[in-house]
């Protein structure tokens, strides 16, 4: 299992900032219910050491596949004006304490 971080990317949005972080899923009601359903899939998918296909290579939004334990991934809400939102998701590998 991962932790999961999400933070604003790119926004042209009111109500989203660039910068703004929150965890997953404590955060959720915090934002916009567009952004997070269009992230669902693939939080879920990161969530259980999933990756998905694209890596975006040379440009802004190029992943972290599995480097010290972290994973990244970038998904934009469905506002196709000029306020839509990139945002940024994190997956942490988290350490089992040994018994």
């Amino acid at each position: 299992m991962r932790e999961i971080e999400l933070e604003i990317f790119e926004s042209g949005c009111p109500r989203h900032k660039v910068g703004e972080k929150y965890n997953y899923p404590d955060d959720i009601g915090k934002m916009c219910t567009w952004l997070i359903e269009s992230a669902t899939h693939m939080i879920k998918v990161l969530r259980h050491d999933g990756k998905l296909g694209w890596s975006y290579k040379g440009t802004p939004y190029e992943k972290i596949i599995n480097r010290k334990g972290v994973t990244t991934e970038f998904v934009r809400c469905p506002d196709p004006t000029s306020a839509g939102v990139v945002l940024k998701i994190t997956a942490t590998k988290v350490t089992q304490p040994t018994r």
